[in-house]
């Protein structure tokens, strides 16, 4: 039923498409239960679950991974825990590191292939709440990071089933199509929310980052602050090398777990480098490309009644593997 993505009549422009989610999903959709996990190295992430997960262990699991500097106050966020709830299931946003209000302690940050805080996140939650059904959804960033995460766990990935939206699976590509066109503002809205956090972690943790507060403020691309910051943090030489050894696309024929990869061929942020062959595919993964559906946007229905499409489409194609009998 879901399946199929029609855009809203009259936007199907890719940007309208991007940006519209912040329209109609302005007012939260549920108050979040908020939990903090320390981590095996002094760190800390923030978890915002759909209620308090004490009181629904029994209930299948969906595993939310945000984009860059997301959260669950991301649109596409709260609606899709909005929308597990609906379904009897129980769902959390794991915040990456630095991403939930409050700087994080180390100079460790997140990118788009650091998969170690997910995977002590999935065994810390099997082990604290029991073995049910559990999923993931990486939207963006974290689509890619989910990825990377499925293709070195193989058969022992701890998910029933995943889904990945919008990724930017060939990262160098997509770095460079931001810098172009109007695609620019995009760029130019995302680094100013990772110089703002940047900012509060130096004021917090001085020395935590390796550049000073006026070095940060002349970083002008994503690719700077990947080159300055992101790189030197996490031992690459450069923002390339972390580009090519982070992309999750050819990683993608080592996926064991059913993964339903969902992906617009307009999407703004990206180049038509992250559409695999899918001739190459194994038979665990479901590609769908739309026409339509910007960057994480799929927004349809109509005007008087919108309806955000990745709400409908992942918990149907979720549920076969979260509903076992």
């Amino acid at each position: 039923m879901y399946e199929i993505f029609r855009p809203l009549a009259g936007a199907s422009n890719p940007h309208l498409q991007t940006l519209l989610p912040r329209l109609i999903r302005r007012r939260i959709r549920l108050q979040p239960f908020w939990q903090r996990l320390n981590l095996p190295d002094g760190d800390f992430v923030d978890l915002a679950w759909s209620e308090d997960p004490e009181l629904a262990r029994e209930k299948p699991r969906v595993v939310l991974f945000h984009g860059l500097e997301g959260s669950f106050y991301s649109p596409y966020a709260h609606g899709l825990l909005h929308a597990c709830r609906e379904q009897g299931w129980l769902g959390v946003v794991m915040h990456f590191r630095g991403c939930s209000g409050e700087p994080n302690r180390k100079s460790r940050i997140y990118h788009s292939g650091e998969t170690e805080d997910a995977r002590f996140f999935l065994r810390w939650l099997r082990e604290s709440y029991g073995q049910v059904p559990t999923s993931a959804v990486g939207v963006s960033l974290g689509g890619n990071m989910l990825a990377c995460y499925l293709a070195q766990q193989g058969e022992n990935s701890l998910l029933e089933a995943a889904v990945v939206v919008s990724a930017p699976l060939m990262l160098e590509p997509c770095a460079y199509r931001l810098e172009q066109g109007f695609s620019r503002l995009y760029q130019r809205y995302l680094l100013d929310q990772l110089k703002l956090n940047a900012t509060r972690k130096l004021l917090s943790y001085p020395g935590s980052l390796p550049l000073d507060l006026s070095q940060l403020k002349n970083l002008r691309r994503i690719r700077d602050f990947d080159d300055v910051i992101t790189a030197r943090i996490h031992g690459f030489n450069d923002a390339l090398d972390y580009y090519r050894r982070c992309s999750a696309l050819p990683l993608l024929p080592q996926i064991r777990t059913p993964l339903l990869i969902i992906h617009a061929q307009d999407d703004p942020f990206m180049t038509s480098d992250v559409i695999p062959d899918q001739t190459a595919l194994p038979s665990n993964i479901e590609y769908q490309l739309t026409k339509h559906g910007g960057h994480v946007g799929f927004v349809g229905g109509s005007i008087k009644q919108p309806k955000m499409w990745l709400e409908q489409r992942i918990p149907a194609w979720l549920s076969p593997y979260l509903e076992q009998e």
